[in-house]
């Protein structure tokens, strides 16, 4: 069976490209709302699940909770014990995965049509009824222990903890989601239970859904599976409120080269001038090897594999950030360089062909993430977490070719902020300092 749904998972890579994309609106008859594109040409469903505030609900003191709890998910519910879950899932032929972020706990199933029923009362327990027992409890803390102390000795790691500490500060985005290991061994199972009645709920779920499924048996399904939720979570958290100062940071750490993560403010992914900063970015650091950054400090100067940046959207914070790594007698040059291009890009704009090359590139791109059940249903999760409307995927290429060179120039000047660009450094760079 598994060999089977390997094989259907293979062919439904070849599904629909992103215009073909029709999404239904779906209601249940107990009023739990759902997006879901049908595809019955093979016999095989794709469920994504979102709850909205994932790992930032931590209470007070208990930083890891809600991560420990995504983590026993999958170790046991109802009469079944981690062995015995784990094997009822794979009788089925069926996959659940779950994953937490700082915004949300995230549950992916796949299965197929003949075994659907028995695969939702499956993934029902692991989310109404999970068991929490202390050997796994003591099991998955020791694979979160194992990671944090691994962290510790990383310092690409540690740039990204230094990073969110400084720049988030007392809000839950200046810690890791996994804890710290003081705070994850003083965990309870009590705790763990906690975490789990503030996370999973029905005011904070998203559903979308794609394969062999109408929406009739979707409605039913989603009642069956998410119907006995509670109703309320925890408070959502605050707005967080990033702070740039323009320094440098640097972590002493003994490693021949530094790692350096960089950023300023962002912009959320509802500002109408979002599409120009994307566009701006592809040419700054986020359009691979033609990009300004890699073709300076890469490509020109040989100072480092590989420098890029993004936009990064969270729920409570949007910020723009960037990577580089460089020898430590090196890294000063390219941060320097990386200033210089922030600074020029906000000066002077992009060109009119260096902004033709950016739409072909993100247009050309765009249908390649469709290319399965499982993404598209990811896609449309997402689509429903920040709010979109269910026609972007037919509608987000005109959106980008509709972005003018005076919109990227305009959006350069207002964004771009070379005096907050803010770096953190990990390693022992020469010619560096706090």
């Amino acid at each position: 069976m598994r060999i089977f749904l390997a094989g259907l998972l293979a062919i439904a890579v070849a599904l629909p490209a992103a215009a073909e994309v029709k999404i239904e609106e779906v209601t249940s008859p107990g009023g739990i709302k759902a997006w879901l594109v049908q595809e019955h040409s093979i016999p095989f469903t794709a469920l994504e699940l979102r709850f909205k505030g994932g790992a930032s609900l931590d209470a007070p003191g208990k930083r890891g909770a809600v991560n420990l709890m995504t983590g026993l998910l999958e170790e046991g519910a109802g009469d079944l014990d981690a062995r015995d879950f784990a094997k009822a899932t794979e009788a089925l032929a069926a996959s659940f995965n779950y994953n937490d972020s700082d915004d949300t706990v995230s549950v992916s199933g796949k299965f197929l049509s003949e075994n659907r029923d028995q695969a939702i009362d499956l993934l029902r327990e692991s989310l109404i009824n999970p068991r929490f027992d202390p050997d796994a409890v003591e099991r998955v803390r020791a694979q979160v222990l194992s990671g944090l102390k691994s962290d510790a000795k990383d310092p690409n790691s540690i740039a990204g903890l230094t990073f969110h500490k400084e720049v988030y500060g007392d809000h839950p985005y200046g810690t890791s989601l996994d804890g710290t290991v003081e705070s994850v061994a003083a965990l309870t199972r009590d705790d763990v239970i906690a975490a789990h009645k503030a996370a999973l709920a029905r005011d904070r779920l998203y559903v979308s859904a794609v394969g062999d499924i109408t929406p009739e048996e979707l409605g039913k399904l989603l009642d069956k599976l998410l119907g006995d939720l509670p109703l309320k979570g925890a408070p959502m958290p605050q707005k967080a409120h990033p702070k740039f100062t323009g320094g440098n940071t640097v972590v002493d750490f003994d490693t021949p080269q530094s790692v350096v993560i960089f950023g300023q403010k962002g912009i959320a992914l509802s500002d109408k001038d979002f599409f120009a900063a994307y566009l701006l970015n592809t040419v700054l650091g986020g359009g691979g090897f033609e990009s300004r950054l890699m073709q300076e400090v890469r490509e020109k100067r040989g100072l480092t594999y590989g420098v890029y940046s993004y936009l990064l959207g969270k729920d409570y914070a949007d910020v723009w950030m960037g990577s580089v790594a460089s020898a430590n007698d090196r890294v000063a040059e390219a941060i320097a360089l990386i200033r210089k291009e922030w600074t020029k890009m906000h000066d002077k704009g992009v060109t009119a062909e260096e902004l033709k090359d950016a739409k072909t590139y993100l247009t050309g791109e765009y249908p390649m993430r469709f290319d399965g059940n499982g993404p598209i249903a990811n896609i449309m999760a997402g689509m429903q977490l920040s709010d979109m409307p269910a026609d972007y995927i037919a509608t987000r290429n005109d959106k980008v070719n509709a972005v003018t060179l005076e919109d990227v120039n305009r959006v350069a000047k207002d964004l771009l902020d070379p005096k907050h660009l803010t770096f953190f450094i990990v390693g022992r760079p020469e010619g560096l300092s706090n």
